[in-house]
């Protein structure tokens, strides 16, 4: 099974090649604030297909949100596995818990 560590690794393989040979060099290269700006795009995409009831539009979205998470955390050098490990940590509480001790 494809999972998120898969992608991640593709993705920080492709972060080494030319931005004319690979879409996720080309955001990368693009910066931060573009890698933001195209997660942002995509979210938005994917909160459209679910308002209007589009299951398979959604499901390409989401795959395109997930994609463009894992750019956006290459491009802050931020691993998969420390958002794991954060979402992990919140699992000792409820999430109302969680979120009033922000």
């Amino acid at each position: 099974m494809f999972t998120l560590k898969d992608l991640e690794k593709i993705i920080a393989s492709r972060a080494g090649e030319t931005a004319a040979k690979s879409y996720t060099a080309s955001l990368l290269a693009k910066g931060t604030h573009k890698c933001a700006e195209k997660f942002g795009e995509e979210a938005i995409e994917a909160i459209v297909a679910a308002a209007t009831g589009n299951r398979d539009e959604l499901t390409r979205e989401a795959a395109d949100v997930l994609f463009h998470l894992l750019v956006l955390l290459k491009s802050e050098n931020i691993a998969l596995s420390e958002v794991l490990d954060e979402l992990e940590r919140r699992t000792d509480r409820s999430g109302h818990e969680e979120k009033a001790s922000r």
